[in-house]
């Protein structure tokens, strides 16, 4: 893939999950190709690539836009995250060793860090990113691929229906799943992911009216 192709999908990704772009948000090829400075070819393949991660819909005569995802998307992706956690839990208990434990305690303090200095768009990302962190450390790729993508289209459900301190609470969450790991309590350290991902799922207020931004602002 062109590495310009490569960046402007990063951007927009980042933007995407960052929450500076919202669902709804109409990405129009020219303005982007301004704002990197490349042609719309380049822009045309990046948003191909951005909705083949479901990120964006290309909606044909009309252009792409943000993916907005329905209630039932994020039920549904909800319900695949706790299966494949559930699993890589189980997993993790089995093969924890000093070093993994301490690179998630690092993690964990890192979200708690961004939560208390209110970064929405860092503990958004470190919040996350604690699920791939723990593929990544049993060395699991494809599983940390998949889970990215799902908590990619996650990120865009948290936007539309997260309400606030929650970010908070799956912090506190995060550390306790990390003390039951260290313990290999496999069977507390399962209930806890589960729990954990049914809490993310409740806190998010499904009535909510979609917020809208602007390109040049999002990406600037």
């Amino acid at each position: 893939m062109d590495t310009s192709t490569s960046f402007i999908v990063n951007a927009l990704t980042k933007a995407i999950v960052e929450h500076r772009l919202h669902p709804g948000t109409k990405l129009a090829e020219q303005k982007l190709a301004d704002h990197f400075g490349v042609s719309r070819t380049l822009v045309r393949q990046a948003l191909f690539q951005l909705s083949q991660n479901r990120l964006i819909r290309l909606e044909p005569a009309r252009g792409a836009f943000v993916a907005a995802p329905s209630v039932d998307e994020a039920r549904q992706v909800f319900a695949v995250r706790r299966m494949l956690e559930a699993e890589m839990t189980r997993a993790f208990v089995r093969e924890v060793t000093p070093s993994k434990i301490k690179a998630l305690k690092e993690h964990v303090a890192q979200e708690k860090a961004a939560v208390e200095r209110d970064d929405v768009s860092g503990r958004t990302e470190l919040l996350g990113d604690f699920h791939v962190r723990m593929a990544e450390l049993m060395g699991n790729q494809v599983l940390a691929q998949l889970l990215a993508e799902l908590i990619s289209r996650c990120a865009l459900i948290t936007l539309m229906y997260q309400s606030s301190g929650a970010a908070e609470h799956s912090n506190a969450e995060h550390v306790d799943i990390v003390k039951a790991l260290a313990a290999k309590d496999e069977v507390r350290a399962v209930r806890l992911m589960d729990e954990h991902l049914q809490h993310v799922e409740a806190n998010l207020t499904f009535d909510r009216k979609v917020p809208t931004n602007d390109i040049s602002m999002a990406l600037s």
